[in-house]
């Protein structure tokens, strides 16, 4: 199961998953020892220069590809993955780049955070709407372009208009991105890539 994610073979991991299902084995378990293990890998690799981004990028579709098979079966059985915190993921308005999003939500969800990805080009509004609702603790706002950054700023704003500041936390980042702006608009956090 490692291996279908480092390899980044999506119906390998599908199937694997659909397999450790028909065995009954302790799914929890195969998340966290199978499937996380290898897109942790994967990121400790791409890290340090030993991958690139696409290979990165094949991990997560294969990581993706296994959870699609489990997570439907243990809700089934009733069983919840413990959880780090409640993660809505978002590109800033006007920005259409999804590929870092896309990566930062499948890490955290693969480390034990419950994401909710609202898509690209997203409102200050449907960030704060989709807090309220699934009752979120952290924000990720997403900019590639120069031009896009001022979203993040502005989404930061309607936090702190509804007052769900400080109990929300709000981190950006995307290629344009510096830690002094992240500063300058008041974020919680900055990463200048999905591994970090």
């Amino acid at each position: 199961m490692q291996q279908s994610v480092i390899d980044g073979a999506p119906t390998t991991a599908a199937q694997l998953a659909h397999e450790a299902i028909a065995k009954q084995l302790d799914l929890l378990h195969v998340i966290t020892h199978g499937y996380a293990s290898g897109i942790s890998f994967a990121g400790e690799q791409y890290g340090c220069g030993a991958m690139f981004l696409p290979d990165l990028l094949a991990c997560a579709e294969a990581m993706k590809a296994a959870m699609s098979v489990l997570e439907p079966e243990l809700r089934k059985q009733g069983t919840h993955r413990e959880t780090l915190g409640r993660v809505v993921l978002g590109t800033a308005k006007g920005d259409i780049h999804d590929i870092g999003k896309n990566l930062v939500a499948t890490i955290l969800a693969a480390n034990g955070f419950e994401v909710f990805d609202i898509g690209t080009s997203a409102s200050p509004e449907a960030f704060i709407h989709k807090v309220r609702e699934v009752d979120a603790q952290i924000i990720g706002v997403s900019a590639l372009l120069t031009t896009t950054m001022a979203g993040q700023k502005s989404v930061i704003e309607a936090l702190d208009r509804e007052g769900l500041r400080p109990k929300v936390k709000a981190i950006v980042g995307g290629a344009a991105v510096t830690r002094k702006w992240a500063e300058e608009i008041h974020a919680d956090g900055y990463a200048r890539n999905a591994m970090d």
